[in-house]
């Protein structure tokens, strides 16, 4: 009697403890599932000013409005290395499996995916033009920086979402210096931003250890240089000025540069040193850029007036790649 209460009592120790195992597992499972299910999905909406989280190393994509940006943030269904959107369309350069392996998604108002483009390279740069008709993006196939001028390659494409024309890479473009074709093999661009009438563009041409701002065209595939020692420009939304990254000195850091398209002079905006990325026009006065990080701090993302009146403030700690929707 003695062993079958004791056999008895084993059976039931041993059952309690797979109900409380499986109990376990089954909070653990509906907890995982209700933070998925919890986490926000927020549509993208105007008024708003759209980044990437950079707290956890997710890339989440997450909107505050623009004229609270200290208040609460709202994430997206979107991870990113970096996005860009305009009038309805979002671009997301992001993970596309081992490897690992990156993609460009482009993604209608509903967040719809319209177009997926297989990256070669490790995401850097997205743009998408005012109309929401041409997107563009630039990666790094070799190398991690611009640091060193012509120790690293990249690849820039266009996709034109009217015709579905992909431009795979500029380097297929005609390039011109000084009026003369110019076919250095250690061309590289990045850094493409569109004008309103979706055809005019500009970008950076780095060859033999400069740089270039080049006007190009879509249509014809051809583009001429316009100034030098500017990188990953942003045109201004009236299209009469260019922000870019200007070196100091020939390896130094870079700071904020603005021309003047139309009297061809240039302005170099104090306090901005540390920036690596491709300025956004939050309006026709006002840009903001992710500074490098600092002293163990992650990525920021800061603005600065155009005119170079003010010095730049912080705007969003923990941030980068800004985008202004309206």
């Amino acid at each position: 009697m003695r062993n079958w209460l004791a056999r008895h009592r084993i059976a039931l120790g041993v059952a309690a403890i797979v109900v409380v195992v499986l109990a376990g597992a089954g909070y653990v499972v509906h907890a995982a599932t209700g933070a998925r299910q919890a986490a926000p999905s927020g549509a993208l909406t105007g008024g708003n000013l759209l980044f990437i989280e950079q707290d956890d190393g997710r890339n989440q994509v997450e909107q505050v409005r623009s004229a609270d940006p200290s208040g609460p943030r709202t994430a997206t269904s979107l991870q990113c290395q970096r996005v860009y959107s305009a009038a309805g369309t979002t671009v997301c350069l992001r993970l596309a499996g081992v490897g690992p392996s990156y993609e460009a998604a482009v993604l209608d108002s509903g967040g719809k995916v319209l177009r997926t483009v297989g990256l070669a390279g490790i995401p850097n740069r997205a743009r998408v033009s005012a109309s929401g008709r041409i997107v563009a993006w630039t990666t790094f196939v070799s190398g991690d920086s611009y640091s060193v001028p012509g120790g690293f390659s990249t690849r820039t494409g266009v996709l034109d979402l009217r015709t579905g024309a992909l431009v795979e890479t500029l380097e297929d473009f005609t390039a011109t210096v000084n009026g003369n074709v110019f076919t250095a093999s250690d061309r590289n661009f990045w850094g493409v931003t569109v004008a309103s009438d979706d055809r005019t563009f500009y970008a950076t041409m780095a060859a033999q250890n400069r740089t270039w701002l080049v006007k190009g065209d879509l249509v014809t595939r051809t583009m001429h240089d316009v100034h030098q020692d500017a990188e990953c420009p942003s045109l201004s939304p009236d299209g009469t000025r260019i922000a870019y990254k200007k070196r100091v000195s020939r390896l130094g850091p870079w700071q904020v540069a603005v021309l003047d398209l139309r009297t061809n002079t240039e302005r170099t905006l104090n306090g901005t040193t540390g920036i690596d990325d491709q300025s956004v026009w939050l309006d026709d006065n006002t840009l903001a850029y992710a500074r490098t990080p600092q002293n163990g701090e992650k990525t920021s993302i800061l603005t600065v007036p155009a005119d170079g009146s003010a010095p730049p403030v912080v705007l969003l700690p923990n941030a980068s790649s800004p985008v202004p929707l309206r």
